[in-house]
């Protein structure tokens, strides 16, 4: 709801007139098995889409990092706006950093991504689910669930909870999702009045960013079920992109490539990402790792 009121009023800001239509997905009501086991991110948007299928919503307002790779047809990706901070937080009542926990401490995390990086970090620490919004997650730190436990920064930083940030993890060590602390606006691809509205929100470099992450995720099959990031920054025209892939169970090592190229429009994005993607794979493939190709070719969204 914070992510769309902030939309809702950059676009008042623009003279347009728009009201907020609240909704509670599937995603958020599935708070007892990780997304990896019941149908993944479309969990989070699945009743925004029909809401738009039915005229109801004209836009609907993701984390981009939450939307799938691959869109239903007759919908689109109609802007990406500025990211806000995309590393991951650590956050614990009485540590000040991951390599201040002690041995065999409990840290709370049920994305496959953060278990697979703490466990090549911290292999004796024990791993354990963490579900919920953020109040939820936060309360179940503070109960003595865990003694710290891994969120988004963006999130904590958009509710006001910066304060609950001990220390922000370097990309480096802690190579964030596809597509995090950006948000994605979804329209109806044939309402092109909504795309003209939603043009001065765009963030050129932003969206060029996260399409090469995301097509490594795309080009990989990736999902919440794979333990999968990916993180391109620009220096100039020329955009890097990191992407890991590990083993949550924590039996392979972590396998990484980096690439860069010069980029300047949404297909170059996705063709560095997809070339990011083929090296990933290889170097899984020869690790050991199973990696489940996707079904269809890859995009430009």
């Amino acid at each position: 709801m914070w992510q769309a009121q902030h939309v809702k009023t950059l676009l008042e800001r623009c003279g347009h007139q728009v009201s907020l239509l609240g909704m509670t997905t599937l995603g958020d009501q599935i708070l007892d098995r990780a997304l990896s086991k019941v149908g993944g991110k479309g969990l989070f948007v699945k009743e925004l889409e029909v809401a738009l299928a039915q005229g109801r919503a004209d836009l609907a307002v993701h984390s981009l990092k939450d939307v799938p790779m691959e869109l239903p047809e007759g919908f689109s990706l109609a802007c990406v706006m500025e990211r806000e901070d995309p590393r991951d937080a650590f956050v614990s009542n009485r540590f000040d950093s991951l390599a201040d926990l002690p041995q065999s401490a409990v840290v709370g995390s049920s994305s496959l991504r953060r278990m697979a990086l703490l466990r090549a970090a911290r292999p004796d620490l024990r791993i354990e689910p963490l579900r919920g919004n953020l109040d939820t997650r936060l309360r179940k730190l503070d109960d003595g669930q865990y003694d710290a436990i891994v969120l988004a920064a963006a999130g904590l930083k958009r509710l006001g909870l910066e304060s609950r940030i001990r220390s922000v993890f370097d990309p480096a060590s802690m190579l964030p999702a596809a597509g995090q602390g950006a948000l994605g606006i979804e329209v109806l691809s044939a309402r092109q009045d909504v795309f003209q509205a939603l043009a001065p929100l765009a963030h050129h470099t932003t969206w060029l960013a996260v399409a090469a992450e995301r097509a490594v995720s795309r080009a990989m099959g990736g999902s919440c079920s794979m333990p999968l990031a990916a993180f391109a920054t620009f220096q100039g025209n020329i955009l890097t992109i990191d992407a890991a892939w590990g083993d949550p169970e924590g039996r392979l090592e972590l396998v990484s490539v980096r690439d860069c190229a010069a980029v300047n429009d949404l297909a170059s994005a996705a063709a560095l990402g997809t070339q990011a993607a083929t090296e990933l794979r290889s170097r899984v493939v020869a690790k050991g790792g199973v990696v489940h190709y996707p079904s269809e070719t890859p995009g430009h969204a």
